[in-house]
C-alpha cells in the first residue's frame, strides 16, 4: 500500500468506510475552518515559568521518506520504530540508542501487503529484561479495512526478530488495530486493540453482543506465549488510539475512546487486577455526541498513586484538549484542566515527573501551520508554562507525534512533510529544575 501525507480532503476520505462518514465529514470540515480562521497567537503560549532550560534539533537515524515514528525508553536508552518504503514493499525498522549515539538500523519486518497508515502504525516497547516487541499491521482481505495485529520479538538488541505472533484469536477479515504494548513484571507484556470481529455484521437476535468495536487484551511473554484474549469494553469508537501505563501495585489502566448508545465518545479507563478486568471509569462527562469517529486517542502515563490523563474533545462544537489527574491509582479523576490555545487539533502524549507533574504534547493550529505545543501541569495549579517544540510549515500533517523520556530530557519523534515526501523529525528538549 503507497503512504500518502495527510491533507484535511484525505482525512475525509479517511471515514468514508464508517458510518455515518458523510455527516462526519461535514462536521470535521467545520470544525476545520473555525480551527484555521482562530486568532490565538503563539504568542500567549510563552508564560513567565520556562519549561525547559534548551530545546535542540536531533539528526534522526532515518533515512528520507521515513514515516509514523514511535518512541519509547527503556533499561537508560530510547527504542525508535518507524516504517520506509523500498520497491513496492513496506519495511517496519527500528534502532536505540540516545542523542548522538545510535544502533544501526534494523528490519523488523519488510513486505509487500502492509496496512500502512497515518493514524493507526506500528508501535514498539522493550520488556525490563531488553526484549523488544514491535508490532505492525497486515492487510487480509479485500476491504481497506481488514487488517491483523503482528508482533515479533528481539532478544539480541534487533539483529534478529522471532516470527510473527498474532494476538487476537479472532481471525476473520475484520479491523484490528490501534495496539498499546505495556511492559509489566519481569518477563510479560499486556496488548491492547480494537478489534472489530463483531463490526458491522449481522449477528442476528440470538445475542446481545454490539455491532461494533471492541476493546480485547491478552497478555505476551518475553518468550512469546499468549494469554487468554479477552473482552474490555464491547463497544468503543471505531478508530481512537489507545494508552496504557502500570500503577504502584502493578495493576495496569487502559485509556481509550468509549461509545454509547447515544454516540456520546468520552475518556474511559479500564483497569486490570488479580481478577481480571474492571469495568471502566469514566475519566470526565465530556457529553461529546458525535456518530463518527474523531480519530484522536487519550494518553495516560502514572507516577506511583498518581495519574495523568490527556485527551481532545470536541463537545459543544468547541474543541478543547484537557488534562485531568488521579490521586488514588486512577480510580476517580478530578475535574480537567485545559491546556489549548483554542486552536487544537489534539493528538496528545504525555510524561510524568517525579515531582508529580505531567508534560503534555499535543498539536496546536496558528496561522495556518501546525504547532507541536508542550505544557507543564499539575492538578492543583494547570498549566504552569507552555512552551513551542516545532512549527510544521510543510505541505501536510505531522501526524501524531510522540514523546519520550530519559532523566531531565524529554524526546519528541513525529512525521515531518516536505516539498520531496515525508521524514522523521526529532527534538530533544532538557527540563528546566530537574536535578
Amino acid at each position: 500500500m503507497i503512504y500518502k501525507p495527510m491533507t484535511p480532503k484525505r482525512i475525509h476520505s479517511y471515514f468514508q468506510g464508517y458510518p455515518n462518514a458523510k455527516w462526519f465529514g461535514v462536521l470535521f470540515g467545520t470544525l476545520l475552518a473555525a480551527l484555521l480562521t482562530a486568532s490565538a497567537s503563539l504568542a500567549t503560549a510563552q508564560t513567565e515559568v520556562r519549561l525547559f532550560e534548551r530545546v535542540e534539533e536531533i539528526t534522526a537515524v532515518t533515512t528520507p521518506g521515513a514515516h509514523e515514528p514511535s518512541l519509547t525508553s527503556q533499561n537508560g536508552a530510547l527504542y525508535l520504530s518507524w516504517m520506509e518504503h523500498e520497491q513496492g514493499q513496506t519495511k517496519v525498522m527500528m534502532s536505540s540508542g540516545s542523542n548522538h549515539s545510535w544502533t544501526e538500523p534494523s528490519i523488523v519486518h519488510q513486505s509487500a501487503d502492509l496496512f500502512v497508515n497515518w493514524a493507526d502504525s506500528p508501535s514498539i516497547a522493550v520488556f525490563p529484561d531488553n526484549t523488544i516487541a514491535v508490532h505492525w499491521l497486515r492487510e487480509i482481505g479485500a476491504s481497506g479495512y481488514d487488517y491483523r495485529i503482528e508482533i515479533a520479538l528481539s532478544h539480541d538488541h534487533g539483529e534478529t526478530w522471532s516470527e510473527p505472533v498474532i494476538p487476537h484469536g479472532d481471525r476473520s477479515f475484520s479491523q484490528h488495530g490501534f495496539v498499546s504494548l505495556l511492559p509489566i513484571g519481569s518477563n510479560n507484556m499486556v496488548v491492547v486493540w480494537l478489534d472489530g470481529r463483531a463490526y458491522g455484521k449481522n449477528r442476528g437476535k440470538a445475542t446481545a453482543l454490539p455491532d461494533a468495536m471492541q476493546l480485547r487484551a491478552t497478555t505476551l511473554s518475553s518468550d512469546a506465549r499468549l494469554g487468554r484474549d479477552v473482552a474490555i469494553d464491547m463497544q468503543t469508537c471505531s478508530c481512537c488510539q489507545t494508552s496504557m501505563a502500570a500503577t504502584r501495585d502493578g495493576e495496569v489502566l487502559a485509556a481509550y475512546r468509549d461509545r454509547t448508545e447515544g454516540e456520546i465518545r468520552d475518556i474511559a479507563v479500564a483497569r486490570l487486577t488479580k481478577d481480571g478486568w474492571q469495568p471502566p471509569v469514566r475519566v470526565h462527562d465530556d457529553g461529546w455526541e458525535l456518530a463518527g469517529c474523531p480519530v484522536n486517542g487519550p494518553a495516560i502515563l502514572t507516577h506511583e498513586d498518581r495519574v495523568a490523563v490527556a485527551w481532545f474533545t470536541g463537545a459543544d462544537d468547541v474543541a478543547v484538549v484537557h488534562v485531568a489527574f488521579s490521586d488514588d491509582a486512577g480510580h476517580s479523576f478530578a475535574e480537567p484542566a485545559r491546556i489549548d490555545l483554542g486552536n487544537p487539533v489534539g493528538r496528545v502524549d504525555v510524561e510524568m515527573i517525579e515531582n508529580g507533574m505531567a508534560v503534555v504534547s499535543w498539536v496546536e493550529w496558528t496561522k495556518g501551520h501546525e504547532a507541536l505545543m508542550v505544557c507543564q501541569i499539575t492538578s492543583e495549579t494547570g498549566c504552569l508554562a507552555r512552551e513551542v517544540v516545532a512549527i510544521n510549515t510543510g505541505g501536510a500533517s505531522m501526524n501524531f507525534p510522540k514523546m519520550a523520556r530519559l532523566g531531565r530530557d524529554i524526546y519528541f519523534a513525529w512525521t515531518q512533510p516536505d516539498g520531496t515526501g515525508d521524514s522523521i523529525a526529532m527534538r530533544r528538549a532538557t527540563l528546566m529544575g530537574l536535578d
